[in-house]
């Protein structure tokens, strides 16, 4: 950034480098600012802190008036200049701003993302390193990664500009040698605002880091023999002293303790009173006073439950931002909060609520990485929690708190099964876990998380027992989810967590029911689902989460509607879901879920165009599904993907009237098909229909018989005889 205003002062002379190498001759030059501050508008908030705390900084007594490499050390850092306005979005830096990096001994660059993107930013640094090539310019990081740029995939990390990434030759012309600029790390999981700053005042200074925190540390001690001093020069007050100290440490406790009762309430009781309201824009407010309270603080200073409350609000600003979409910032969130809860534990390896915290930290990050899809890490966080859990019950078996932590632990894990496809073995987890919670349920038929947490392992239960090959148990565990939702949900109340249950619960039902044979009840089922999403999304827009899920429902509704001949109908609900999952993996690629559903919907939109005529369009989007499998990288494993692309294109090559390479493409799905994984009735299905199309009629009787005895009547990939 460059213009503003500061008061002009000049700075003490400071050496230029010698030609031939040898010690650096001074020469006087006389700088207007003793730092020009360039950063973007979006960081605007940190350059504010560090203008005023570099004006106020007072250099230690000893060190003033010494000669360094950056000259004779001054008693202040001032003036320094920062701009508090917005650059034209055309142009040059313009006269004052030029003449404002002219008089400036120093360039110090707020590092971002954002300042990468910033043009003005880069332009500062350049006209900078023109004047003085040799030096100047020091870097504070806040966000992003140095050189990120030169890692594959990681461009968008980049926190350096351009021109800070490279050196400028004698003449002021950019080269392709790399810069190494002298940069403080001023990020929370770095060296820290106060090290990062002291950091960069001993880069101005030109003394060592060491020595400035020494200088620091003995200016402090002084300060504390002068407190010392004056209070044996008081003793003779020293009754009422004694009386006026402990009144104020007893004030000073009591406003701390209100302060964090306040914390308390706000992350506990009006959290639990605005979470069934859904309002992510509340719910941030909320955790963003509650982290102001603990901003600055340092965490060794906390108290424990000030340490446990901390990281509660990092939790809760993490869920915000992971429903957001914004999963790197929630994910930074949730390991944030898991080095405090570490913190509380290890100061009371015993105290089951601190393990209590601690397992809460450690499954947020375990659920990122089973969003991700990376399941092996998942397990890890999964079987942490657990072994948690066991000790909590440990230290008092009795306790229905401790108890329902390990329903948690158990259904956790149950995830991770159906995650490497154990179905049978999620399936008889989820049952365990669901009979432990009715037991807890039993003895406090009133209580709002069990019935919470009874409804999320019957939805669970349902998946896995669907995937198993269990269809009629499946169908009574989501039936019997939505008998339980729906007394909540009646009467115009809201709680929209519940009602984001109900969408789930509906969207699976209508599969499970269409496959059975009841396509009727099936597509009831799918448009309640499409309903719900969309009353969701209006109510808070930009929860990506509810996004998503509403997308999915629309995208289930087009494939039903096209398994019936609804082809209209079909098109719009696939128009609709198909763009609102396009925007969504365009914002985080990441997401295993958002990527299954982009798979579904290239599919959809060529067997779409294959409906209304236009085969060849048709065709060639799934060539693209087949050419892009392996990076749309979804969820199943890459030989049923690649089996499933195979399949859909040999079904329009045989609707376009080109039988031979129908059956080519019938028979690479049929190669491509592993033999050693467990194939769900979808997948079985899919197999059979393969098979038939092949001439192997025999074995795909015997599938479809299989298939039959277990209630399967209706295929979800079935495009030729629908």
């Amino acid at each position: 950034m460059a213009d503003g205003s500061a008061s002009a002062v000049r700075v003490a002379d400071r050496p230029e480098p010698s030609v031939s190498g040898g010690p650096p001759v001074v020469a006087p030059r006389a700088f207007r600012y003793c730092a020009f501050l360039s950063y973007s508008h979006r960081d605007a908030a940190t350059a504010k802190w560090l203008h005023e705390s570099l004006e106020k900084y007072r250099v230690p007594r000893p060190l003033v008036g010494r000669e360094t490499g950056e000259g004779r050390i001054p008693a202040r850092l001032t003036p320094v200049f920062r701009d508090q306005g917005e650059l034209a979005a055309s142009g040059d830096l313009g006269h004052d701003l030029s003449a404002a990096l002219a008089g400036a001994r120093f360039l110090v660059v707020l590092c971002s993302p954002a300042a990468v993107a910033s043009r003005w930013t880069n332009e500062e640094i350049a006209a900078f390193k023109k004047l003085r090539p040799d030096g100047g310019v020091l870097a504070a990081i806040v966000a992003g990664e140095p050189f990120a740029s030169e890692l594959p995939g990681r461009a968008d990390e980049e926190c350096f500009p351009p021109a800070l990434r490279v050196k400028f030759d004698r003449r002021g012309r950019p080269t392709r040698q790399r810069a190494e600029p002298i940069a403080a790390d001023f990020r929370a999981g770095g060296e820290g605002r106060r090290t990062g700053f002291l950091k960069l005042v001993a880069g101005m200074l030109g003394v060592g880091l060491d020595e400035l925190v020494r200088r620091e540390a003995h200016r402090r001690h002084r300060r504390q023999r002068l407190v010392m001093l004056a209070l044996l020069a008081g003793m003779a007050f020293t009754t009422t002293l004694s009386v006026i100290a402990i009144h104020a440490r007893n004030t000073a406790r009591e406003q701390r303790q209100q302060a964090e009762g306040l914390v308390g309430f706000m992350l506990g009781d009006l959290r639990t009173k605005l979470e069934p309201v859904g309002r992510l824009d509340l719910l941030d407010a909320v955790g963003d006073r509650a982290l102001g309270y603990y901003r600055g603080q340092d965490k060794v200073s906390l108290t424990d439950d000030g340490l446990a409350q901390r990281s509660l609000a990092l939790t809760m600003m993490g869920s915000i931002a992971d429903k957001r979409g914004q999963v790197d910032r929630a994910l930074a969130r949730y390991r944030e909060a898991l080095a405090g809860t570490e913190e509380a534990l290890r100061r009371a390896p015993d105290d089951p609520q601190r393990m209590f915290d601690h397992a809460q930290s450690v499954y947020w990050v375990g659920s990122i990485a089973l969003e991700r899809g990376q399941v092996d890490e998942a397990a890890a966080r999964f079987e942490q929690y657990r072994a948690l859990a066991a000790r909590m019950i440990a230290t008092d078996p009795a306790n229905p708190k401790w108890q329902l932590e390990a329903v948690y632990a158990a259904s956790n894990l149950g995830t991770v099964e159906e995650a490497q496809r154990r179905y049978a073995e999620a399936a008889a987890t989820f049952s365990a876990s669901l009979a432990a919670i009715e037991r807890l349920a039993g003895t406090d038929p009133g209580n709002r998380d069990y019935q919470k947490l009874r409804i999320e392992i019957l939805a669970y239960l349902a998946d896995a027992q669907g995937e198993a090959g269990q269809l009629d148990a499946a169908i009574s565990a989501r039936q019997r989810q939505l008998a339980i939702l729906a007394p909540s949900l009646a009467g115009g109340r809201t709680d929209e967590e519940l009602r984001q249950d109900a969408m789930i619960a509906n969207m699976a039902l209508s599969r499970l029911l269409f496959v059975h044979g009841d396509s009727a009840a099936a597509l009831v089922d799918a448009a309640t689902a499409v309903a719900i999403g969309r009353q969701l999304v209006s109510v808070e827009p930009t929860n990506a989460d509810w996004q998503g899920r509403s997308a999915s429902t629309m995208i289930n509704q087009a494939i039903l509607l096209l398994r019936v001949g609804r082809t209209a109908e079909a098109s719009g609900a696939a128009r609709a879901g198909c763009e609102q999952i396009d925007r969504l993996r365009q914002r985080d690629s990441t997401v295993a879920s958002w990527r299954d559903w982009g798979r579904r919907c290239l599919a959809l939109r060529a067997e779409l165009a294959s409906d209304r005529g236009d085969g060849a369009q048709g065709i060639a989007l799934a060539r693209q599904l087949l050419a892009t499998g392996a990076r749309i990288q979804a969820p199943m494993p890459a030989p049923f993907a690649t089996a499933e692309a195979h399949h859909l294109l040999g079904d329009l090559l045989g609707k376009s009237r080109n039988p031979s390479a129908a059956q080519a493409e019938w028979r690479a799905a049929l190669a491509a098909w592993p033999g050693t994984l467990v194939e769900t009735p979808l997948e079985l299905a899919a197999k059979g229909e393969l098979l038939r199309a092949v001439g192997q009629r025999n074995a795909a009787a015997q599938i479809e018989a299989r298939l039959a005895a277990r209630g399967y009547r209706r295929s979800l990939t079935n495009r030729i005889n629908r």
